[in-house]
């Protein structure tokens, strides 16, 4: 939603430099600029389009809008075969001078690592949600089943399992999990470098909401070098051929969504940069949660504290005396409270995806 936002109030800006300074072109320049952030939107979100040819296409588009109203304008607009002829001619006559190729580099650069940032949040979600729904093996549920209720059936309600005997259970239980550990960790990581190349002079905010002043200097520059411009058009597509029509005025409303893009105000603590670093400091906190997430149950609310009489499995005691087993598959052969079988398909498809977002 953030990211839809910034794209709009970035659409928004743009439209509304056409209203203010070119209001003669803004219905027909516009369209165009709908129809680039609209790629844009795409490309962030996981389309496969490419950054160069959008951009490419967006400066095709407008170069007969700023022929017919900026460098040769007339009593009626050019017709559909000269419009045609000055799209296809852009590249060739360069009206626009290097800001096509400046915001290629500009838009490549700002919003390739927010669209990898995006499909990597989107696997943590989903990683999230497939393990927050894991189904308990049988012998686990047993072993639940045996350290929970059982005192009940003895009259021991207020009895909780020994620490041990409590770990060795859950780490059975979450063995699996504890498998995505060293992978989740390698994640966080991942996010924090992509968190840190979205920021400087390629942040996506910075680029986008600049965009507005990349198309006015190409303006510019196509009015500026109108008459040179006009030759070079002759020679190519011949003089202009125009159609008994007239181009209508601004209809943009430039009040649009603008309670909602107040959030983006320069000024404002409400940026996608601070959003993104506050994101990242909650996601830190969460780097150990796999590997940890058995002993966090266990010390927090499970097991007996230290010294108090426990449960066993069996009996009331003063404390466990079976070996206590590490986390992960290979340390579960020694539980002696649950046993694991190997890894779960479902994990081992989350940690190639996992490690697919590492190597990128």
């Amino acid at each position: 939603e953030t990211f839809e936002t910034l794209i709009r109030l970035a659409e928004n800006y743009t439209s509304t430099l056409f209203c203010n300074a070119y209001r003669n072109m803004a219905a027909e320049a516009t369209t165009h600029v709908q129809e680039f952030f609209t790629d844009v939107g795409l490309f962030v979100f996981g389309t496969d389009v490419s950054t160069e040819e959008f951009v490419n296409r967006f400066f095709d588009t407008l170069f007969p809008v700023v022929y017919n109203h900026v460098i040769n304008p007339g009593p009626t607009d050019i017709s559909l075969d000269y419009a045609e002829c000055l799209r296809t001619a852009r590249r060739d006559i360069r009206p626009f001078g290097n800001v096509p190729k400046k915001a290629i580099g500009q838009m490549g650069r700002s919003l390739l690592p927010s669209r990898t940032f995006l499909q990597a949040l989107n696997l943590g979600i989903e990683v999230i949600n497939t393990t927050d729904h894991l189904h308990f093996s049988k012998d686990c549920s047993r072993a639940l089943l045996r350290m929970q209720y059982c005192p009940h059936c003895q009259g021991l309600t207020l009895s909780k399992p020994c620490m041990g005997y409590c770990l060795n259970v859950i780490r059975g239980c979450l063995a699996n999990m504890a498998e995505v550990d060293l992978h989740w960790r390698g994640y966080i990581q991942s996010m924090e470098e992509l968190s840190s190349a979205m920021s400087g002079t390629y942040d996506m905010e910075h680029v986008l909401l600049n965009f507005h002043a990349l198309v006015n200097d190409a303006l510019v520059q196509a009015r500026i070098n109108g008459p040179e411009l006009s030759e070079q058009v002759n020679k190519v597509c011949g003089p202009p051929v125009r159609k008994p029509t007239q181009s209508p005025g601004c209809s943009f409303d430039q009040n649009k969504d603008n309670q909602g893009l107040k959030m983006f105000s320069r000024d404002s603590e409400e940026t996608l940069a601070n959003r993104r670093k506050e994101f990242i400091s909650h996601l830190r906190l969460y780097r150990a949660f796999y590997g940890g997430l058995a002993d966090q149950l266990c010390g927090n609310e499970l097991a007996a504290a230290d010294g108090l009489p426990c449960w066993n499995g069996e009996d009331i005691v003063r404390s466990y005396t079976h070996r206590v087993v590490g986390s992960g598959i290979k340390a579960q052969s020694a539980n002696p409270e649950v046993k694991v079988k190997g890894t779960d398909p479902v994990i081992s498809q989350i940690i190639d995806k996992l490690k697919h977002v590492i190597q990128v």
